[in-house]
């Protein structure tokens, strides 16, 4: 019996050989198809991130180019002058806002686009307005200058502290001393605030005739 059960055997086992290359030869190319699609997919990857690198470079590059410029107005024309796509929209902007005493209104300019594109991350925005503000000075109405800081001083906004320091120092402005050292205690005791901003606060304090609080 062991012979005639090794020869259905033998027989079972190349009927499924023949089986096995008859579904690769009919359905093989869906394998080498598969393979191309991941070494494709890995070398365009590898592709995009050295195009990105190479973007990046370019762009830091072109940057240092135009801040080496010891003319602050060639400083400025170089910085505008570079592309600048995407979210280096929003770091060319701030980075045109550093000589606000060369050309103020070019810095306002920036700022005021980086702050305006809805297409850059609420971080980008909230700076560029905080920076116009600080830029602008007297320049816009303290009513104004408030209402451009209430949005970022709100819970949860990555500036919020440096807003409501601003908003400080606009009630100090407006002559509404008890008000502004209310409000600067107040950041003192913010668990947000870092130690320089708790030390100006406290300074602030001092300057209008308070005394900080003790902890």
């Amino acid at each position: 019996m062991s012979n005639p059960e090794s020869f259905i055997d033998e027989v079972t086992e190349e009927v499924r050989r023949d089986k096995l290359f008859g579904y690769f030869r009919r359905y093989g190319w869906i394998g080498i198809v598969a393979v191309l699609m991941i070494v494709g997919g890995a070398a365009y990857r590898e592709y995009q991130l050295a195009a990105k690198q190479a973007g990046s470079e370019a762009f830091g590059d072109a940057v240092l180019d135009a801040l080496d410029q010891d003319d602050p107005a060639a400083r400025s024309t170089a910085l505008a002058a570079v592309e600048a796509p995407g979210q280096r929209r929003a770091l060319l902007g701030l980075l045109q806002s550093t000589d606000p005493e060369t050309d103020k209104a070019a810095a306002l300019a920036a700022l005021t686009l980086v702050a305006g594109d809805a297409t850059l991350p609420a971080s980008y925005r909230d700076l560029a307005v905080l920076r116009r503000v600080i830029v602008a000075g007297a320049d816009l109405p303290a009513a104004e200058r408030r209402a451009l800081l209430e949005p970022i001083a709100e819970p949860g906004r990555p500036y919020r502290t440096l807003a409501l320091e601003q908003m400080a120092l606009l009630l100090v402005e407006t002559g509404e001393a008890d008000a502004a050292i209310t409000a600067l205690e107040a950041l003192r005791q913010d668990q947000q605030a870092t130690s320089g901003l708790r030390r100006r606060a406290g300074q602030m304090i001092v300057a209008l005739g308070g005394k900080p609080a003790t902890n």
